[in-house]
């Protein structure tokens, strides 16, 4: 069913570093209003669609979006009222034509992946259903994901001493939903007493999770496996494994890999995982190796793509393209997928064929800054992306992810399968 748009807005909002992004509003002839938040990331690779930011130092110390929220106000306005999208698709290409630019740059993919979710949403009231119908068959088989919970967290998420950026709890062997959300919540709650009766700080990341003071990731993982325990669950795939995500790119200089003071190759870092991957129940490494190191990742994938899953974040960008070319050299065996590193629905779903067509899993993910719209909650189960992140079970815009995994689970899609 068709859609007419009869008004776009965009106000200038706080997201939950409080720092500026996008709240759009949009309308429809047919009387359907619907919004969306617009996420912006803290880690970001070199090649990510192009946040508008307005570079005032004086107001927000540049960080303001009004430059963005003018795009939406005037030049997408102006191209989109008033004219019938038959697809989400057409709307995305009217305004990938009307930006002009191969990373969407002028008008801000800020802007436009904002009016991209909003009207997703937009089609899927036409039609009288919920979000994550409207991508069924897009990609996948529907189903429920495994919510990865990043309850450790270092790099440029917190300020401790700790490079590595997310250590993530996944229940994969959860018989449901809210047993996996369950899960979630007790063994974050066991890990924060834990910490305090170690006299370890348990102030929080940008993502909710513990920011204590340690420096190597083999501490993290301990403290992860006794919560793990002390919560009473298993460790590993039938009960509850540990995802990594050290954003290496971060910490990646001259050629080295610096940890805690120390600096690694290419091949001493891979051999790092091959132990942690030894001693610890790891089943999901996220962007190990830096998004320019190829070579590297090339051997990384060779020794432990096996084993577990080697995600590409930073790396690919979710850019159907660039995931294209890492198939074609066996560089890892999965992608991130986050909308705002591509600026439209579309282009991620495209993104999403792309892995499924090359065998690589889909991973769906939030960014640092959040705010509480819980599009990629619907995102994930209409896909079949089969698990998904969106930091720790605490703070409003991370819970709002898995409180509508858990609506979903209960109403319209309680029928469909969980996990991977």
């Amino acid at each position: 069913m068709s859609i007419v748009i009869t008004s776009i807005h965009a106000l200038e909002i706080l997201d939950s570093r409080s720092r500026p992004t996008l709240w759009i509003t949009l309308d429809t002839k047919d009387g359907i209003q619907v919004t969306a938040g617009v996420p912006a990331g803290a880690s970001t690779g070199t090649r990510e669609a192009v946040e508008l930011r307005d570079g005032d130092r004086e107001r927000y110390r540049g960080q303001g979006v009004l430059k963005a929220a003018a795009s939406v106000n005037g030049e997408i306005r102006e191209a989109l009222i008033g004219r019938s999208f038959a697809t989400l698709a057409d709307l995305d290409q009217a305004m990938i034509d009307l930006d002009g630019t191969e990373n969407k740059s002028r008008l801000g993919a800020n802007a436009v992946v904002g009016v991209s979710i909003a009207a997703s949403r937009a089609f899927a009231h036409s039609t009288g259903s919920p979000l994550w119908r409207t991508f069924v068959g897009a990609v996948n088989e529907p189903r429920l994901p495994v919510p990865h919970f990043n309850v450790l967290n270092g790099g440029v998420h917190a300020l401790n001493e700790l490079d590595f950026q997310e250590f993530m709890i996944a229940p994969l062997g959860a018989p449901s939903t809210s047993e996996a959300v369950r899960a979630g919540s007790e063994i974050y709650a066991e890990l924060r007493a834990l910490l305090h009766a170690r006299g370890m700080a348990v102030g929080l990341g940008d993502e909710g999770g513990f920011a204590p003071e340690i420096a190597q990731p083999e501490e993290a993982l301990s403290l992860l496996v006794e919560a793990i325990s002390k919560a009473g669950y298993r460790q590993g795939r039938d009960g509850v494994a540990i995802a990594m995500d050290p954003a290496s790119s971060e910490f990646y200089r001259g050629g080295s890999y610096h940890v805690a003071g120390t600096p690694f190759s290419s091949d001493e870092m891979i051999d790092r995982y091959v132990e942690i991957v030894d001693r610890f129940p790891v089943w999901l490494l996220e962007d190990g190796l830096a998004e320019s190191d190829w070579d590297g990742w090339e051997r990384l994938t060779e020794r432990l793509g096996g084993r577990i899953e080697l995600v590409g974040d930073d790396i690919f960008c979710t850019n159907p393209t660039i995931i294209a070319q890492a198939i074609d050299r066996g560089v890892g065996n999965a992608a991130l997928i986050k909308v705002n590193q591509i600026g439209t629905v579309t282009e991620t779903i495209e993104a999403m064929r792309v892995c499924r067509d090359g065998d690589y899993r889909q991973f769906v993910s939030h960014r640092s800054g959040e705010t509480p719209d819980s599009f990629i909650s619907d995102l994930a189960v209409g896909t079949g992306a089969g698990h998904m992140k969106t930091g720790a079970p605490a703070r409003g815009e991370r819970i709002a992810k898995y409180n509508r995994l858990l609506e979903i689970a209960d109403t319209d899609g309680s029928g469909l399968p969980y996990g991977l």
